[in-house]
């Protein structure tokens, strides 16, 4: 296409695309050189370039999806290196590894503590660390060695709830907006906090004022929606009513711990993982003797109780939520095999 060689109406192109915004690799592809495209973003032009490459085939506002759209735009490339990842293997073409994250992403998920999408001052979108782009406009990279798989929010591939959250966090200042979204993540089932605790330790985030409480207040739900999520399962698929919350000690001797739900004639325990979040909130190498520590100790009450006979079920909030049916199952089956089993030893049951 010569300098004289009229350009396809603005129409004509965007009817072929079903988009409004197209990068300067996709004009080229349809037969409009940069050159011409940039000639079209002139004063009084029926286009524009918000951000470099990047071009808008109307003149008016942005609206918000139009924001995120040009924002992957710029910053999605082809992987460096021929290694496929696996946000590379799921992402559009246009957008390279490239995902939208923050308060933009959490906008996408519908989350009412976040702004609109239109009104999201900066959109922030993960790429690989290999990435020498810049920020520009109101795009804002944030490079990252590990790409996590990106979900598919409107079209658009979108980092996980818990990773959006954590980039979102880190950016926040404000008591207040932090403790309603990770509430809301936690009480809307978008996550479960050992992830989103998870995501915040790897953001280096947990320290900070404004998280610290929001995050015991996280925990603090987590379980109890956790214990609730098992009294609706044993209820919901008529298993037999356990004692709830109870400790466990041999007569005359030591503490065995306690369990979130036991079956004395059966000798089944019940224990929620709702624990090994806390940790995360540890840094370094205390974190991880801490983590390792509790672990050992929970390995080391459990073998006790099978030792004296105590069939041991542990279960996790994610499985509780997502395999409940599942779950509910493996009880039963635990239940149903203690007649098969040797009378276990005679514990004290006592109330938590």
């Amino acid at each position: 296409m010569t300098q004289n060689t009229p350009l396809p109406p603005c129409h004509s192109v965007t009817a072929r695309t079903a988009q409004r915004v197209l990068s300067a690799a996709q004009l080229k592809a349809m037969g409009v050189p940069a050159g011409r495209a940039v000639e079209q973003c002139g004063a009084g032009g029926p286009w524009q370039q918000p951000l470099p490459g990047v071009f808008v085939l109307h003149p008016g506002p942005l609206s918000g999806p139009e924001r995120l759209r040009s924002a992957l735009l710029y910053a999605g490339r082809p992987p460096v290196s021929g290694r496929r990842t696996a946000a590379a293997r799921v992402a559009d073409p246009a957008y390279g590894e490239a995902m939208l994250t923050g308060l933009a992403a959490l906008s996408l998920y519908g989350f009412a503590a976040a702004p609109p999408v239109a009104s999201v001052e900066g959109v922030d979108v993960l790429v690989p660390r290999v990435r020498r782009l810049r920020s520009a406009g109101y795009a804002r990279l944030l490079r990252t060695a590990e790409l996590p798989r990106p979900e598919r929010v409107d079209g658009l591939p979108v980092a996980p709830v818990a990773r959006a959250l954590a980039d979102a966090v880190a950016g926040l200042g404000e008591a207040v907006t932090v403790r309603r979204l990770l509430t809301e993540a936690v009480r809307g089932g978008h996550c479960e906090p050992a992830v989103l605790v998870g995501e915040l330790n790897r953001a280096k985030v947990l320290g900070r004022p404004q998280v610290v409480h929001a995050v015991d207040t996280l925990l603090a739900e987590g379980r109890a929606m956790a214990e609730e999520r098992l009294y609706d399962m044993v209820r919901a698929h008529g298993l037999k009513e356990p004692l709830w919350n109870v400790d466990l000690r041999l007569p005359g001797g030591p503490h065995l711990g306690g369990v979130d739900a036991y079956w004395p004639d059966e000798a089944v325990a019940v224990e929620l993982d709702t624990r090994a979040p806390r940790h995360s909130r540890l840094e370094g190498g205390r974190r991880q003797e801490e983590h390792e520590a509790e672990w050992s100790a929970y390995a080391a009450r459990r073998e006790h109780l099978e030792r004296l006979g105590v069939t041991v079920v542990h279960l996790t909030p994610k499985k509780l939520r997502d395999a409940r049916e599942q779950q509910a199952t493996v009880v039963r089956t635990a239940l149903m095999a203690a007649a098969d089993r040797e009378p276990a030893a005679y514990v004290m049951i006592l109330p938590r």
